[in-house]
C-alpha cells in the first residue's frame, strides 16, 4: 500500500512538473489561491465569458489571444492556473470544492483550446489536456469497496480461478476510492453540481472534437474513448436511444447520449481514417462483455444490472450505426469484433446467452461473403478444447438459426457457400456435438437440437428431420458420422453419468417425438417413462415434466396417454417427497380438476376428454397402475379434497360410455368421501347383475364402493347384496374385491373354499380330475379371506392346506411330518403351481395364527434346503420374509437359511431373495449380522450378470446410504471368509454348517478372480480416509499375526497372505490424493485446470507426508521382518510382497534406500525391481506400437483408385459436393489456434 500511494504521488507530482516546465511558471502564490477561491464560480464566469470567441459563426471578428496581449494576460500563465486548480483536484480525498473548480477549470482549458488560434499560441498540452480528460472519473466519488465488490462478479478469465491468494496492493487502486477511508460523504444535492460540471466538461469536450483533430495525437484519442466508454452506464437513459437523427450537443441531456455522440465524432474522418474506430470497437468490446477494465489486472465482470445491460445494447446499437453509416471501412473490424467476442466469453450462462444474442445482431449486418466467413470460423472455434468455447459456440448457432436463412448470391466464393444454409449449423455445430468428451457440453448439445424444432424457422426443423430419415447418404454419414441408430443413440444419452445431460437428452426425445420426428412408439416413449424412475431426483421431474409437454402436445395419441400413467404414477410412491408431490399435481392438474358432471360434459372440450381417457386406460390397459392411483387418494383422502357436489357429479357418469371409468373413481374415493348417494349405487348393482354381459372391471369398482357403504346398509339389503354374489359367479373378480366388503362377508367365503378343498382332497379320486385353475382360485381367496376374519379360521382348514401340501411317496420335496389328528389324508401328486399357491395360503394363515407360524417356520426353513421344486422354493422365500415383518425376534434364526438362497441353482430365486433381504435390511427388520453380508457380497459374481448388476444396486445406491461404514467394517473380514480361514482369532468365527461354507468358498486360485472383483468393488466404493486406515488396520491386524507367529505360515496362510499382498497393490487402493486425474474425465478451462492443478499438487504433497510417515513407523518394520520369514521358508509369497513394495515405491523412487535404511539387500531390491518394471514398461509400450503400426496395412494401390473414384462419382451427384471435400481438407489443418491476450485487430485463425 505505502509502495502503491509513493507511486501515485510520484505521478501527480510529475505531470505537475511537465505542465508548470511547458508553462514556465513558478508555482501558485497561496494569497492568489485564496482570492481565486473567495468566488466559486470564478471559472464557470470566465467560461462565459469566453464562450463567444470560441464560435467561428459569430459575426465578433476581434482575437481573444489579441485581448490578452492588450491587457497584458499571458495565455500560458492561465494555462497554469487552470493546471494548478485540475490537478488540486487529483489530490488524496479532494474536497467538493476542490473537484468543482477542477471541473470547471478543465472545461475552461478545452474552451481555450476550441479558440481560434490556440495551436499558434502553444494551448495544447498533452499531458494537460489527458489530464482534463481523466477529471469526470476522478471528481466523482466512487462507490464504497464493500459495495463495488457487492455489484461486481469476478470473470472466470480472472485470477481467482488459479487458486492464487489475491495480493494486498491490489486493494489500493483507482478501483476502490478512499472518500469512505476519510470519511468524506457527498449529498444529492452535492452529486448534482457534480453532474452539472462534468456535464460541462463533456459537452466543451464534444465542440471541440468537431473542429479540433486528433489524427497525429494517439494517445489523446485513447483517453477520449476511455474516457467515453466510461461514461455509457454512468446513468440510465430514459426513452430509446437513437443514433439514427443527428441532434446538437445542446440537444442531448444524459450523459450516455453525449458519450456515443462523442464516440460517433471519433469515428468520423476528420480524426482519422479507421485507427479511431478500431480503438472505439476495442472499448467498447467490454461494454458488451459486461466487463469493468481495470489497470494491472485483468477486466472484472460486472453484475447483469438494468444499467449495465442498457449499455450494453446501446453499445450494439452504436456499434450498427457506424458500420452501417462507413460500411466499407468498418466491415472487417467488424468481422474481427465478433470474434473477440466469441474469444472473451465467459462460462457463465447469463453471459454467454447475451453475447449470443450480440452475435447475431453483428452478423445480420454483414454480407453474405463475410457472414459465411464468420460461420467457416465458428466452426473451428466450436472444435476448440475449451469447454466455454464449444458452449457459446452452440448459443450462437442457435441465435443464427433464429434468423432468417441466406440465400447464395455472385458475391459469396463457392468455397464459402456451403456455410450459409441453416442445414451446416444444425449437422455441423449442433448436432456434432451429442457426443462430446464434456458432459456439460453434450448436454446443452441436446438441448439445443431439442430447442431446434421449436424455432419458427422451418428449415431447421427440416434439418433435424433428416438427422432421423430412415435413409442415411453417404454425405450425410461424412457430415454426422452416424454409426448408429437415432434411438439406440438417445438411449444411451439417457443413461449418461451426469445428470445435466440425461435431462437433455430427455427433452431432445421429447421434441422429437412431439414433432413426429420419431414415431410415438412404445418402446420410444419407454424412454421418458423409465426416466421417471432415475436415481437423480432432477431427473425423474424432468422425465414427468416432458410426458406432461408431450400429453399437452399430443393429447389424443393412446400411446402418449399410456407412456404419461405409467411414468407419473408410480412416482406417487417416490421415495422422494418432492417428487411424490409433482406426481400428486400432475394427477390433480390433469385428470381430476377436469371431472364435471354429465351436464357440463363436452366432448369439444379436450382437457375432459382426455381425464376420461386416462380413466379409461386405467380400467383396461393399465389395470396394473391401479395401486398408485390408489395411493394418491390415500395422501388426498385427510386433504378432504372431493366435495359432495365432486361425487354427485361422478355419479351421473355411472351409466353410459364413462361407466367404468366413473366407478373406478367411486371406488378409490368412497372410503373418504362425504355421504354418496346409496340409491343410486344400489339401482346400479341391480343392473349389472341383470345385464346378460358383465364387465368383470366394472364389478369389481362397483363391489369395492358396495363394500365402503356396507355399514350404512340394512341387513336385509346387505343379505340380499351377498345372495346375489356367489363366488361361482365372481370367479374372476376375486381380486378386485374390497377389504371392508371381505371384512363382512369373508366368513361365507372362507366356508365356500373349504367346501371346495375338501371335495378335492378327501373324496375318493378327487384330486383325479382337479380343475387346476379353480383350485387355484379357491386357495388364493381362503388365504385373502383369513386375514380379515382369523378367528373364523379353524384347525380343519390348517389340515386341508397342509394336504395340499403333502408329497407323494416318488415326489421329494416339502417334508411336513403331519400328525392329522385322526384323518386318515392319502398322499397326492399335486401339480407344482397348486402347491406353490398353497405354501402362500400357509404363509397368510401363519401371519394370524403364531402358534401355525412356529410350527411350520422349520419346515420351510427345510424345504429351502431339500426342496425341487422352482416356485415353490421361491414361495417359501417370500412367506418367510414377510413373516420376518409379522414375527422379527423369531424369523430372524433363520435369515441364513434365507440368504442361503443366494446360491441357489436357479436365477429367479436368487433374485428374488435378493430382492427380498434388501427390503427387510432397508426396513431394518434384519441387520448385518454373521454371514450376512459376505452372502450378499457372492451376488456380485453371480454367473447371471443381471443379478450382480442388481446387487451392485441394491449395495450402493439403497444399503450404502443407510449404513456408510457397511464396506469398510467388513472388508478385512472378507479376505477371511472368502479364503475360508478359520485360525484367526477374531475373524471369521461366526456359524455356518458346512454345506453353507463349501457353498459361499472362493477359495483357491481358479476363484482368485471372482474374489478380487469383490475387493474391487468394495475398494471403490472407499473414501481416502478409510483406504488410509484400511492399509494400516491390514498389516496391524494381519500382517503383525504373520510376523508375530500367532498365525502359521502353512498353505492356507500362504494363499491368504499373497491376497493380501495383491490387494494393497489395486490401484483402487491408492488414495485419490495421490493419483492423477480420472479417465474420461471432463477438460476444464485454462485457469479451472491450473486452479485444481495448483490445489492436487497442495493436497498430494500433504497426504504424501502423512502416508510416508505412515508407511515407515507402521508398515516397513512389518515388511522387512516378514520378508526375513518367507525367505528363511522359501516361500512362494516373497514375489507377492515384492510386487507390492514396487507398486508402492513408485510414489517415492527417490527415497528407497532412505526408507529401507534398516535392510540395505532389501533397498538394493526394491531398486532393481523399479528399474526392471520401467524397462519392461517401455518394451511393453514399443511392443505395442510396433504391433499397431503391423496391423495398419495399405489396401493395394487399384482398390483405392477405384475407391477414390467411386466416392468421387458419388459426390459430384450431390448438391455441395465440392464444398463437402473443402470442408474435410479444412477441419484437418488443425484446431483453433490460440493467440495473445491482447486486443489485437489482426483477423483470428
Amino acid at each position: 500500500s505505502i509502495h502503491m500511494e509513493t507511486d501515485r504521488h510520484r505521478e501527480r507530482e510529475r505531470e505537475r512538473n511537465t505542465i508548470l516546465l511547458f508553462t514556465h511558471t513558478e508555482p501558485l502564490d497561496p494569497v492568489i489561491e485564496e482570492e481565486i477561491k473567495e468566488d466559486p464560480d470564478v471559472f464557470k464566469s470566465v467560461y462565459m465569458q469566453l464562450l463567444p470567441f470560441s464560435n467561428e459563426d459569430d459575426d465578433n471578428t476581434q482575437s481573444i489571444w489579441v485581448v490578452f496581449g492588450e491587457n497584458g494576460v499571458s495565455a500560458k500563465t492561465l494555462v497554469a492556473v487552470l493546471s494548478y486548480f485540475i490537478l488540486s483536484a487529483k489530490t488524496k480525498s479532494p474536497s467538493l470544492e476542490q473537484r468543482l473548480c477542477g471541473l470547471q477549470a478543465a472545461s475552461l482549458y478545452l474552451l481555450l483550446l476550441k479558440i481560434p488560434g490556440s495551436v499558434a499560441n502553444k494551448v495544447y498540452h498533452q499531458i494537460l489536456f489527458d489530464t482534463c480528460l481523466n477529471m469526470p472519473l476522478k471528481c466523482w466519488p466512487q462507490d464504497s469497496s464493500k459495495k463495488r465488490k457487492k455489484d461486481s462478479l469476478k470473470s472466470s478469465q480472472g485470477d481467482t480461478k488459479t487458486g492464487k491468494r489475491s495480493k494486498p496492493p491490489k486493494k489500493v487502486s483507482e478501483e476502490i476510492d478512499d472518500d469512505e477511508e476519510e470519511g468524506v460523504y457527498f449529498s444529492a444535492q452535492d452529486l448534482l453540481k457534480l453532474r452539472e460540471g462534468i456535464v460541462l466538461l463533456v459537452r466543451t469536450l464534444l465542440r471541440l472534437l468537431e473542429r479540433f483533430s486528433l489524427r497525429d495525437k494517439p494517445q489523446s484519442a485513447d483517453s477520449c474513448v476511455q474516457l467515453f466508454t466510461e461514461l455509457t452506464n454512468f446513468e440510465p437513459v430514459i426513452g430509446d436511444m437513437s443514433f439514427s437523427q443527428e441532434r446538437s450537443v445542446n440537444q442531448l441531456k444524459s450523459l450516455p447520449e453525449l458519450s456515443y455522440h462523442g464516440l460517433g465524432l471519433l469515428c468520423s474522418t476528420i480524426h482519422g481514417e479507421g485507427d479511431e474506430v478500431s480503438m472505439v470497437f476495442r472499448k467498447l468490446l467490454y461494454v458488451i462483455l459486461m466487463m469493468k477494465t481495470q489497470e494491472r489486472s485483468k477486466p472484472c465482470l460486472l453484475a447483469p444490472s438494468q444499467t449495465v445491460c442498457g449499455a450494453r445494447d446501446h453499445a450494439i446499437l452504436f456499434i450498427s450505426h457506424i458500420v452501417d453509416k462507413q460500411r466499407e471501412a468498418t466491415l472487417p473490424l467488424l468481422r474481427i469484433l465478433v470474434q473477440h467476442i466469441c474469444h472473451q466469453m465467459v462460462e457463465k450462462s447469463e453471459y454467454r446467452a447475451s453475447g449470443a444474442q450480440t452475435v447475431g445482431k453483428l452478423m445480420a449486418k454483414m454480407p453474405c461473403q463475410d457472414y459465411a466467413a464468420i460461420i467457416k470460423w465458428l466452426y473451428s472455434y466450436s472444435r476448440n478444447n475449451k469447454v466455454a468455447f464449444r458452449m457459446f459456440a452452440l448459443d450462437v448457432a442457435m441465435v443464427l438459426l433464429e434468423q432468417s436463412e441466406r440465400d447464395v448470391d455472385d458475391t459469396v466464393d463457392p468455397e464459402l457457400a456451403v456455410f450459409l444454409p441453416h442445414r451446416f449449423l444444425v449437422h455441423n455445430i449442433v448436432y456434432n456435438h451429442r457426443n462430446d468428451v464434456s458432459p456439460t457440453v453434450r448436454g446443452h448439445a441436446l438441448h439445443c437440437l431439442a430447442q431446434c424444432l421449436e424455432l419458427d424457422s422451418q428449415n431447421a426443423t427440416k434439418c433435424v428431420h433428416e438427422l432421423f430419415s430412415n435413409t442415411i447418404s453417404l454425405l450425410m454419414f461424412l457430415y454426422l458420422l452416424l454409426d448408429e441408430e437415432a434411438m439406440t443413440l438417445f438411449k444411451k444419452h439417457v443413461s449418461d453419468p451426469k445428470t445435466n445431460a440425461r435431462k437433455s437428452a430427455l427433452e431432445t426425445v421429447m421434441s422429437l417425438l412431439k414433432h413426429g420426428v420419431i414415431s410415438c412408439s412404445a418402446e420410444n416413449l419407454s424412454i421418458l417413462s423409465d426416466r421417471c424412475r432415475d436415481p437423480a431426483v432432477s431427473v425423474k421431474k424432468k422425465a414427468m415434466q416432458c410426458l406432461i409437454d408431450l400429453l399437452a402436445a399430443l393429447p389424443e395419441n393412446r400411446e402418449v396417454q399410456e407412456a404419461w400413467l405409467r411414468g407419473v404414477l408410480p412416482a406417487v410412491m417416490d421415495s422422494e417427497s418432492s417428487v411424490q408431490e409433482k406426481a400428486l399435481e400432475c394427477l390433480d392438474h390433469v385428470v381430476i380438476a377436469h371431472i364435471k358432471s354429465q351436464g357440463k360434459y363436452q366432448d369439444s372440450d379436450a382437457s375432459q376428454k382426455l381425464a376420461w381417457e386416462l380413466l379409461g386406460l386405467l380400467c383396461e390397459k393399465c389395470q396394473d397402475l391401479n395401486r398408485y392411483f390408489s395411493k394418491a387418494f390415500s395422501v388426498w383422502a385427510p386433504q378432504q379434497k372431493f366435495t359432495p357436489a365432486f361425487v354427485n357429479g361422478l355419479l351421473s357418469h355411472t351409466e353410459g360410455e364413462r361407466a367404468a371409468a366413473a366407478w373406478l373413481l367411486l371406488a378409490k374415493i368412497a372410503s373418504c368421501s362425504p355421504k354418496l348417494n346409496y340409491g343410486t349405487i344400489l339401482d346400479t348393482w341391480e343392473n349389472i347383475i341383470r345385464s346378460p354381459v358383465v364387465s368383470v372391471t366394472m364389478t369389481g369398482h362397483i363391489l369395492s364402493v358396495l363394500g365402503d357403504i356396507a355399514s350404512n346398509l340394512n341387513d336385509d339389503t346387505n343379505t340380499r347384496i351377498v345372495g346375489k354374489c356367489g363366488l361361482s359367479g365372481l370367479q374372476n373378480a376375486t381380486d378386485m374385491i374390497a377389504n371392508k366388503f371381505l371384512n363382512r362377508f369373508c366368513g361365507e367365503l372362507v366356508s365356500v373354499c373349504e367346501s371346495y378343498l375338501s371335495g378335492v382332497i378327501l373324496q375318493e379320486k378327487g384330486a383325479e380330475n382337479i380343475n387346476e385353475d379353480l383350485l387355484v382360485k379357491h386357495l388364493y381367496t381362503l388365504g385373502a379371506a383369513s386375514l380379515h376374519c382369523p378367528s373364523k379360521v379353524e384347525k380343519r382348514i390348517f389340515l386341508l392346506v397342509q394336504s395340499v401340501l403333502t408329497p407323494s411317496e416318488q415326489q421329494p420335496g416339502l417334508s411336513i411330518q403331519l400328525f392329522l389328528l385322526g384323518m386318515d389324508f392319502k398322499p397326492n401328486s399335486m401339480p407344482t403351481v397348486v402347491r406353490a399357491h398353497a405354501v402362500i395360503t400357509l404363509g397368510k394363515l401363519c401371519l394370524q395364527h403364531e402358534e401355525l407360524m412356529l410350527k411350520y417356520l422349520p419346515v420351510f426353513a427345510r424345504e429351502l434346503e431339500v426342496g425341487t421344486e422352482l416356485a415353490v422354493r421361491s414361495n417359501v422365500v417370500v412367506v418367510m420374509c414377510d413373516l420376518c415383518v409379522r414375527y422379527t425376534n423369531t424369523v430372524t434364526r433363520y435369515i441364513s437359511n434365507i440368504s442361503a438362497c443366494l446360491r441357489d441353482k436357479d436365477p429367479i430365486v436368487r433374485e428374488q431373495t435378493l430382492i427380498m433381504l434388501t427390503n427387510l435390511l432397508q426396513e431394518e427388520y434384519v441387520k448385518w449380522k454373521g454371514a450376512l453380508f459376505f452372502r450378499f457380497a457372492i451376488a456380485l459374481v453371480d454367473p447371471d450378470p443381471t443379478i450382480a448388476d442388481l446387487c451392485e444396486y441394491c449395495l450402493v445406491d439403497l444399503l450404502l446410504k443407510k449404513s456408510p461404514l457397511m464396506f469398510s467394517q467388513h472388508f478385512i473380514e472378507c479376505i477371511f471368509h472368502f479364503n475360508s480361514y478359520e485360525k484367526h482369532k477374531k475373524y471369521n468365527k461366526f456359524p455356518q454348517t458346512e454345506s453353507e461354507k463349501s457353498k459361499f468358498s472362493l477359495k483357491g486360485p481358479q476363484n482368485k478372480g471372482k474374489r478380487f472383483r469383490i475387493y474391487r468393488f468394495l475398494l471403490k466404493n472407499f473414501t481416502d480416509e478409510k483406504r488410509f486406515n484400511i492399509t494400516t488396520k491390514i498389516c496391524q491386524d494381519i500382517l503383525a499375526s504373520f510376523v508375530d507367529s500367532e498365525l502359521p505360515l502353512d498353505s492356507e496362510g500362504s494363499e491368504m497372505l499373497a491376497d493380501i499382498f495383491d490387494i494393497l497393490s489395486l490401484k483402487e487402493m491408492k488414495l485419490t490424493a495421490m493419483s492423477g486425474p480420472a479417465a474420461g474425465e471432463e477438460p476444464q478451462e485454462d485457469e479451472m485446470a491450473m486452479a485444481k492443478a495448483v490445489l492436487q499438487v497442495a493436497q498430494k504433497k500433504l497426504v504424501s507426508q502423512v502416508q510416508k510417515r505412515n508407511f515407515v513407523e507402521n508398515v516397513i518394520p512389518i515388511i522387512i521382518s516378514l520378508k526375513k520369514t518367507l525367505e528363511e521358508q522359501h516361500s512362494p509369497v516373497l514375489k507377492h510382497l515384492m510386487a507390492y513394495l514396487q507398486v508402492t515405491m513408485q510414489d517415492y523412487r527417490s527415497q528407497v534406500k532412505e526408507l529401507f535404511a534398516a535392510d540395505e539387500q532389501l533397498a538394493a531390491e526394491v531398486e532393481y525391481n523399479l528399474k526392471q518394471f520401467e524397462k519392461e514398461k517401455q518394451q511393453q509400450e514399443q511392443q505395442q506400437m510396433e504391433n499397431q503400426l503391423a496391423n495398419f496395412t495399405l489396401s493395394p494401390r487399384r482398390n483405392v483408385s477405384q475407391t477414390y473414384t467411386c466416392i468421387e462419382k458419388y459426390i459430384n451427384e450431390v448438391t455441395f459436393g465440392e464444398q463437402v471435400s473443402a470442408i474435410c481438407n479444412e477441419s484437418g489443418r488443425g484446431m483453433f489456434k490460440k493467440k495473445k491476450k491482447k486486443f489485437t485487430f489482426n483477423l483470428l485463425e
